[in-house]
């Protein structure tokens, strides 16, 4: 794959449906940016519709043209994923990229969610699961001649270091704030692989791929651990100063999975440079518990469990 990919590779995206957890700032919104500019149009899922307007004011300010509006998600509920499903489902409008982008990390105590999921591992990864699980219907109906719908879940480099506790996954017991995101993010990444397998499997016709954004500078690390004084704090800002790279770069491998003619199903995208902290988009390196099948599928059955959507 060229390393010189850039936005201009993308083509017109007239006529298809995006759907963005987290658009209203940060990665999300970057990318929302850039897709609305390609002409797809782009519902920012989010949970405040004050930043949502003035993401919609934002893009249209950039293009005029777009076809742009926020929607209310709140990945901190089930019961808010299943009426934002729900609305959608009732349109029946195909569903032709979803992106996973939203997310929390290295909260410094542990909090859980309105249905009491540890808050990283519910807001990161389980509402996702569930959002995929209950929009596969409009997902499977993506046109057949625009390869079929692309699902994009946004890991990290995080999960490198990641370990998936299938006894404990909300860290009932011996919190700590990193591990618990480097699980997240771990689990974004084999459930892109997973799905994939699945829908190939039952003939979904689904690309699904996932992405980092390296170290990307955004409110993820300041609303998380690196946000409170002291040493780690001042060692963020350290490593953000030297290793990191914009919202903006950082969204670029988040565009390249969704819009590249021929990902490869159950890919991954990131940065290629120095320890893929930034640098051109392109392949990302999958660590090998992230390639474990037997692991994965323990993982999709208690995600089922746990969030009671099954995907038939």
């Amino acid at each position: 794959m060229a390393m010189t990919w850039t936005t201009n590779d993308i083509p017109d995206l007239s006529g298809r449906l995006a759907i963005i957890t987290g658009a209203t700032g940060g990665l999300g919104l970057e990318t929302a940016l850039v897709l609305a500019g390609k002409g797809a149009e782009v519902v920012l899922a989010a949970r405040n519709p004050a930043k949502g307007a003035e993401a919609e004011r934002l893009i249209r300010s950039r293009h005029p043209d777009a076809a742009v509006r926020f929607d209310l998600l709140d990945l901190a509920s089930l019961a808010s994923v299943r009426a934002f499903a729900e609305r959608h489902l009732a349109t029946g409008r195909p569903i032709d990229i979803l992106i996973d982008n939203a997310g929390v990390m290295a909260l410094p105590t542990r909090q859980t969610t309105v249905d009491g999921f540890e808050m990283q591992f519910g807001t990161n990864y389980l509402s996702h699961f569930a959002l995929v699980g209950r929009l596969l219907p409009l997902l499977t109906a993506a046109h057949s001649n625009r390869g079929g719908a692309r699902v994009i879940q946004l890991s990290s480099v995080a999960h490198r270091s990641g370990h998936i506790r299938l006894d404990d996954l909300n860290y009932q017991t011996h919190y700590r704030p990193w591990p618990v995101y480097q699980q997240s993010k771990l689990a974004m990444l084999m459930f892109a692989q997973e799905l994939q397998r699945r829908s190939d499997a039952n003939g979904w016709g689904l690309i699904s791929v996932a992405a980092h954004p390296g170290f990307a500078r955004t409110d993820l690390i300041a609303n998380g651990h690196a946000g409170k004084p002291g040493l780690f704090a001042r060692g963020a800002r350290l490593l953000e100063a030297v290793l990191s790279h914009s919202a903006a770069d950082g969204a670029l491998p988040i565009l390249m999975a969704a819009t590249l003619p021929d990902p490869t199903p159950g890919g991954y995208y990131g940065p290629t440079g120095f320890q893929e902290m930034k640098g051109p988009p392109g392949v990302a390196a999958i660590k090998r518990q992230a390639k474990d099948a037997d692991v994965a599928r323990g993982l999709w059955a208690e995600s089922e469990r746990l969030t009671g959507v099954t995907y038939g």
